[in-house]
């Protein structure tokens, strides 16, 4: 298992975060959400993934790069539980959403649960298909 978080898997480009805030779609695991949105065809390149942490609720930029060091950490090490269920490539942005400061074993429970719950919503069926083989 490759257990790293090099530049090419950062999300950078201002245009796919723009994507992903007006098309993404979104999974919650509390405090954690993910934003996630498939990539075009054209791209040929890896799954990106940025991390944010809000400034209304931590005011201090060591706060803020702590819990945003916490939720790259935490991806790194369990992105095999997302890529082993990926057949092409994804942007995902991953958000710290609330003031509780939590300690590294919550965040990164909840992230196991979080990646658990896209991959169950990735492979759900549509309703509608599954009346028509009825």
């Amino acid at each position: 298992m490759n257990f790293t978080y090099p530049k090419n898997e950062r999300l950078k480009s201002k245009t796919t975060i723009g994507l992903l805030f007006s098309e993404g779609k979104s999974v919650s695991k509390y405090p954690l959400r993910l934003v996630y949105r498939q990539a075009e065809a054209a791209y040929q390149g890896n799954t990106k993934v940025g991390v944010s942490v809000s400034k209304k609720y931590f005011k201090k930029a060591v706060d803020r790069n702590y819990f945003k060091r916490v939720l790259r950490e935490t991806y790194r090490l369990n992105k095999h539980l997302l890529l082993d269920h990926l057949n092409q490539p994804y942007s995902f942005m991953l958000f710290y959403q609330t003031k509780d400061r939590l300690s590294y074993e919550e965040i990164n429970t909840k992230t196991i649960q979080l990646f658990d719950k896209f991959i169950q919503q990735l492979n759900k069926t549509p309703d509608s298909e599954i009346k028509k083989d009825l």
